[in-house]
This record gives structure tokens, C-alpha cells and sequence, in this order.
């Protein structure tokens, strides 16, 4: 069977609730529309909107350090800018991201939520056109659900494909053939993306995505069996188009 996209994420505020998407409009040079466009910064080097610059995601606020975030459900709204946050199924707090009083109120909850695990008081952060991404570049990450499996076997138990935190996931394509497209282009249905590199993994992929708790060593497990801590790879988008699920994912 021909490969196809399976799966189509975005994660609005970095470290928080991936959203799935029905379809998604790219231009080239961008990632998926207001996919990292917030973060909350707990750092000591300050984030300037004005003149935004590509900062480490110890920074922010991230599940490689602060796995009690994927306790919560969030949603963004792109009409009103307005972040909503559940927990144990219960709305928490609403803010407009937008709004000056609105990212306090989201300030003020996760301030309180995270306690003393963190030293700084957290800080919604944007800046138009800025993509807060563990890479300076402005990509996409595919993943193909035949390499998570793969994975299974080997850790001989469910590892949730979101624990990759991907905007792509592919599926019907031999495990790890995602590697081989490195340094070549791809079709996503009718769009064209060069693959740039392999996406080496840290600790966030050690939690839960259901339940926040750090229950594998994904890392390791991935060096062990393989020699390598990579899983999935990073892609360039070259045209503009519209990408869905089920849409054919083609090497050029």
C-alpha cells in the first residue's frame, strides 16, 4: 500500500496539548499555522518580541523537565485567541492569549500549578511570525507509525505516537524508511518539502502524553536497540498547499 498521512498536529503553546487538524495550509518557509506560536518563559535570558531570536527550550516551560503539564487539556482558538485549560475534566481557567489581562490569568494559573518546580514566574510569550521550535528553522516533524511500532516490539509495550510530539504522521511506510528521505524532497499530497534531518529525542518523550507520568526511557531504549536516539525527521516546506489526512506521502 501506497504511504499516506495518517495524523495531522499542531501545538499551539509549547509543551502543551497537541490539537489534531482536519486539513492545514503551509507556505513555504513556515511550519503549520500557530504551531508553537506561544510559549511560556521561565528562563534567565529575557525573550525580546520586538526582535525575536531562536532561544533553547530550557527556556520555556517543556515536558523533558516539567512532565506535570501533560496532566492538562488545552485548546486554543484561533478566531478569539482564547486558551482554554481543563484539568481532570474541569475548565480551570480561560484567557485571551492577545490580551494583556487575559495572559496574566494564564500567567497566574500556571505559576500556581507548577509551584516551586520552577524559579521564575511564567511568561506568555509571542512575536509575529516567531516559531518556538527546538530547532532555530522553521520545519515540520513526520513520523512514520511503522517506526512507533517497531519501537513496541522492542520495549515490549504501547508507546502513544504523541509522546513524539510530531505535526506528521505517516502511515502504510516501512519502519525507519523515514531515515532514507534525509537530504531528499517528499510530496504530502499536493505539497513539496525537502527532508533536512533526523530528529534526535530527549527526555519529553519519556512521559505519558495521557497521564504525565515518566514511565519510559525512550532515549535509551532507542540507543540500545538501534545505536541511535533518533525518531522521525525534520522537513522543509517548498510549495504552498494544503495537506490532509490521506493524501499520499510520495519521495521525489
Amino acid at each position: 500500500m501506497a504511504a499516506t498521512v495518517a495524523q495531522i498536529y499542531r501545538y499551539p503553546v509549547k509543551g502543551l496539548t497537541p490539537e489534531m487538524l482536519t486539513q492545514v495550509a503551509v507556505v513555504p518557509g513556515e511550519g503549520l499555522p500557530n504551531d508553537r506560536r506561544y510559549a511560556l518563559h521561565v528562563g534567565n535570558n529575557p525573550f525580546d518580541p520586538i526582535a525575536p531570536q531562536w532561544m533553547a527550550k530550557t527556556n520555556f516551560l517543556m515536558l523533558m523537565r516539567d512532565e506535570r503539564l501533560a496532566k492538562l487539556r488545552t485548546r486554543f482558538d484561533d478566531a478569539t485567541s482564547v486558551l482554554t485549560v481543563d484539568r481532570d475534566g474541569k475548565t480551570v481557567v480561560r484567557g485571551n492569549l492577545a490580551e494583556a489581562a487575559g495572559r496574566m490569568v494564564i500567567e497566574q494559573f500556571f505559576a500556581a500549578y507548577m509551584g516551586g518546580d520552577v524559579r521564575r514566574h511564567p511568561r506568555v510569550v509571542e512575536a509575529p511570525g516567531h516559531m518556538f521550535s527546538d530547532f532555530a528553522a522553521k520545519l515540520v516533524s513526520v513520523i512514520g507509525l511503522a517506526s512507533v511500532a517497531d519501537l513496541e516490539r522492542v520495549v515490549r509495550g504501547r508507546v502513544d505516537p504523541l509522546r513524539f510530539r510530531a505535526n506528521i504522521y505517516v502511515t502504510d511506510l516501512p519502519a525507519w524508511a523515514e531515515f532514507e528521505w534525509i537530504g531528499r524532497e517528499i510530496q504530502l499530497g499536493a505539497v513539496r518539502c525537502k527532508v533536512i534531518k533526523r530528529i534526535k529525542r530527549c527526555a519529553a518523550t519519556n512521559v505519558d502524553p495521557a497521564t504525565g507520568a515518566r514511565d519510559m526511557n525512550i532515549p535509551l531504549s532507542l540507543q540500545d536497540a538501534y545505536g541511535h536516539i533518533d525518531c522521525g525527521v525534520y522537513a522543509e516546506i517548498q510549495t504552498p498547499g494544503t495537506i490532509a489526512p490521506g493524501d499520499p506521502v510520495t519521495p521525489r
